[in-house]
């Protein structure tokens, strides 16, 4: 890499793309002209610009689901069209927007009561998988534009105490919860709202009226929504052209909605539709998505790298990683073609991080000096919410120095002409030439946060597309929740149960029967 520098001075400028207000340094990355020129002719020749035409189409590009795959359409704006089976779907995304616009409006102006008239201060949305790491990972990321007079939590474990932490110190009485399943059967998200309707009726004297004041649904199961006391009008559907880790944008961010206002949930639709159209129409080699996606191709596939690191220097973006785990890996965690064959190459690397500076007390010393090679990528925003002295600038000074150290090390020559002992010099020498993406947006604004959601979610597209694989089924996800239906109901047996699994599994679960009612 220090030789690719020093022969092009001007690569570091060359090598960058800004579109959407996301500025992309590529430039640290082990490649050559000639690299990106094959890479974008992989792209050609896997037909990534055919896809990427099918999926604004509406074409049933989830090819095991036979599904559209269409959350571009959920932040089109108003009179554009975007055909799922021969209709335009854009004015039921609206009808929606507005539906949750008039309810966010109502309940953060203190219109909308609890069942004992006080004002609703507390939010709890109640999901899992997309269902929840969005919303999280939006309202903390936006939680400088939130109303901080309300409390906004979020339960998705189906382990109690994630419920009992998050009701532990609420009035029922002032208290929202969200239910947010598709089908209104989703075994932890069910669970889960069993025990807040419990909770709730607990706290109101057990009036099962209060149910319809204090829960809302995100689903689309009507019939099942108001068997459990939902009234249907406070019900915001979406639709199975929407897979639930790319679903934060719709009814799904009802609680980022609720946070944020209307208007900013339209801002942060904003940005996630500037980068759509980039990816929709920009050249390939300055399309900020496919590059990404093809620089992600090149460490993995040709490198060998099977991690890589997001970095974020903003503590506002602090769950990004945990959000982009599911929506990279979930999507292409997978081991057969789009036709059913094995692939014979890796798919899907590992995607992982902390936010700086943190991370450089941790792990970073693994990814300058260990025996695997970590791609990077440094995310910072040039302008701090929150301005304390020269605390952002130590920030960011950080961020670009990181990427400086692992592109181009520290050599045993540098390192002895500094007086360090002979002894010491193996150990303080950093072989650098590891690769990093640097991304940089002016301030973390509701629009940046969309444009840099909807560019990892396409770069996501671009990997799945030259892998050959389909990106938006999760089959993987079905087994062990199969197999846990069938445990849960071993465990709960009154009587000892006859177990047909592996001895393994036959002795776990006797032994969890036999240890978990506590010793007298």
């Amino acid at each position: 890499m220090w030789q690719l520098f020093a022969k092009d001075r001007e690569r570091g400028e060359r090598m960058a793309v800004e579109a959407a207000g996301i500025y992309f340094d590529y430039s640290k990355n082990r490649i050559t002209d000639e690299t990106l020129g094959l890479l974008l002719q992989l792209a050609g020749e896997s037909g990534l610009r055919d896809h990427i035409d099918a999926m604004f189409r509406g074409d049933k590009i989830n090819v095991s689901e036979k599904r559209a795959v269409l959350h571009v359409a959920l932040r089109a704006p108003r009179g554009a069209s975007i055909l799922h089976d021969g209709q335009n779907v854009v004015p039921e995304v609206h009808a929606v927007l507005d539906k949750m616009a008039a309810f966010a409006d109502r309940l953060r102006g203190g219109a909308w009561t609890g069942h004992t008239g006080k004002r609703i201060r507390n939010v709890i949305n109640i999901g899992i998988g997309g269902s929840d790491l969005g919303p999280v990972m939006a309202y903390e990321a936006l939680k400088h534009y939130s109303e901080r007079a309300m409390t906004f939590r979020f339960v998705s474990n189906v382990d109690g105490t994630d419920f009992a932490e998050a009701v532990h110190d609420l009035d029922p009485a002032e208290t929202l919860f969200i239910v947010s399943s598709k089908t209104f059967t989703t075994l932890e998200t069910m669970t889960n709202a069993h025990t807040a309707r419990d909770w709730l009726l607990a706290g109101l004297n057990g009036e099962s009226a209060a149910t319809a004041k204090h829960f809302v649904a995100v689903s689309t199961n009507a019939q099942e929504v108001a068997k459990f006391g939902i009234d249907t009008a406070n019900m915001f559907g979406f639709w199975d052209w929407v897979g639930g880790r790319y679903s934060m944008d719709s009814a799904i961010g009802l609680s980022t909605m609720l946070a944020i206002g209307a208007d900013n949930f339209h801002a942060m639709l904003s940005g996630f539709h500037a980068m759509d159209e980039h990816f929709a129409t920009a050249p390939p080699d300055r399309n900020l998505p496919t590059l990404l996606g093809l620089l992600a191709i090149w460490n993995s596939n040709f490198l060998g790298a099977s991690t890589v690191a997001v970095l974020p220097y903003a503590q506002y973006l602090k769950r990004f990683p945990a959000y982009l785990q599911q929506l990279t890996m979930e999507s292409n965690g997978k081991h057969v073609t789009q036709d059913g064959e094995r692939v014979n190459y890796e798919t899907g690397p590992i995607y992982w991080g902390e936010p700086g500076t943190n991370g450089q007390h941790s792990f970073y010393q693994l990814i300058h000096q260990g025996t695997r090679l970590v791609p990077c990528d440094f995310i910072g925003l040039c302008q701090p919410l929150d301005p304390l002295g020269n605390q952002h600038d130590l920030l960011v000074a950080n961020l670009i120095a990181q990427s400086e150290a692992l592109a181009f090390g520290k050599t045993a020559n540098e390192v002895r002409a500094e007086g360090v002992s002979p002894a010491l010099v193996p150990h303080r020498t950093f072989e650098g030439n590891r690769p990093s993406n640097t991304i940089l947006a002016e301030r973390l604004t509701p629009q940046t946060l969309g444009a840099l959601v909807a560019l990892y979610e396409h770069s996501v597209f671009v990997q799945g597309t030259i892998w050959n694989i389909d990106s938006f089924d999760q089959w993987g996800v079905e087994l062990g929740k199969a197999l846990a239906t069938q445990t849960a109901a071993e465990i709960a047996a009154p009587d000892e149960p006859k177990l047909r699994h592996d001895s393994s599994t036959n002795a776990l679960i006797r032994r969890y029967r036999a240890l978990r009612e506590p010793r007298r």
